[in-house]
C-alpha cells in the first residue's frame, strides 16, 4: 500500500515548508495541488474557453489528463503527457489557475486526480481539506496548528524579511479573519479530521515540528 500522509491546518501553520522537509526526509514526493490547478488553467487558455463559464469549464475538466511525478527529487508536472512545469508559471497561467479553481466541478476533478495519484504511488499532501477529503482513508492525518499570536508572528517576521512593514496587529486581524472564512465556507471547510494527530508547534522549532511528524508517520508506516 503506498504511503500517503495528509497535513491539515490553519493560514501560517508553516504547512508548506514543514511539509517540505518531512517528504525530502522520507524521500517521497510533496505534491504541489496549486501546480495541477495551474496546469489545467493552461489548457483551459491552450482551449480558449469561457473562464467564466462554469459549464465549459466543467466539461474540459472532465477530460483533462494532468499529472505529477517526483523525478530526481523535484516534481514535475505533465499535461496530458507534456512536461509544463515551467510553461505553469508564467503570470498569465496563474491567473487562469486561480479563475478556474474557484469552481466546485473542477475542483472535484482536481481531487479525483490526486486521489487516482494516491492510489499508487507515496506522497505527502497539506492544505486544508486533505485529511477530511482528499486522502480520507489514510491512516496518517496530521492536523498543523499554532496559536494565532504565534502564527502572526511568524508571518509578520517573514514579511518584515520581504521588506513589508504591515504593522503586527494587522497581520493578525486579517489571519483571524481568514480562520473564520476556512472555517466557515460551504464546500469542504477547515477541520480536523477525526482521526488526525494534532501537532501544535506554537513552543516547537521548525526542526522539532518536522521531527515530531516524522515520528507520527514512522509510528503508522515503520521506519523508512
Amino acid at each position: 500500500m503506498p504511503m500517503n500522509i495528509a497535513i491539515d491546518g490553519p493560514v501560517g501553520a508553516g504547512k508548506s515548508s514543514i511539509a517540505d522537509q518531512v517528504a525530502e526526509r522520507l524521500n517521497i514526493l510533496h505534491l504541489d495541488t496549486g501546480a495541477m490547478y495551474r496546469a489545467f488553467g493552461l489548457h483551459a487558455l491552450r482551449s480558449g474557453v469561457d473562464m467564466a463559464s462554469e459549464a465549459a469549464l466543467s466539461a474540459l475538466a472532465e477530460g483533462v489528463d494532468v499529472q505529477v511525478r517526483y523525478e530526481n527529487g523535484a516534481q514535475r508536472t505533465l499535461l496530458f503527457g507534456e512536461d509544463v512545469s515551467e510553461l505553469i508559471r508564467t503570470g498569465e497561467v496563474s491567473a487562469a489557475a486561480s479563475a478556474v479553481s474557484k469552481w466546485p466541478a473542477v475542483r472535484r476533478r482536481m481531487v479525483r486526480a490526486q486521489q487516482e495519484m494516491a492510489r499508487t504511488a507515496d506522497m505527502l499532501i497539506d492544505g486544508r481539506d486533505i485529511g477530511t477529503v482528499v486522502l480520507k482513508d489514510s491512516p496518517c492525518k496530521i492536523f498543523l496548528t499554532a496559536q494565532a499570536e504565534e502564527r502572526a508572528r511568524r508571518r509578520y517576521l517573514q514579511q518584515m524579511a520581504k521588506g513589508d512593514t504591515t504593522p503586527y496587529e494587522q497581520v493578525l486581524r486579517e489571519l483571524n479573519a481568514r480562520d473564520e472564512q476556512d472555517m466557515n465556507r460551504k464546500t469542504d471547510p477547515l477541520r480536523r479530521a477525526q482521526d488526525a494527530v494534532l501537532v501544535d508547534s506554537t513552543n516547537m522549532t521548525q526542526e522539532e515540528t518536522v521531527e515530531a511528524i516524522v515520528r507520527i508517520v514512522e509510528e503508522v508506516y515503520g521506519k523508512q
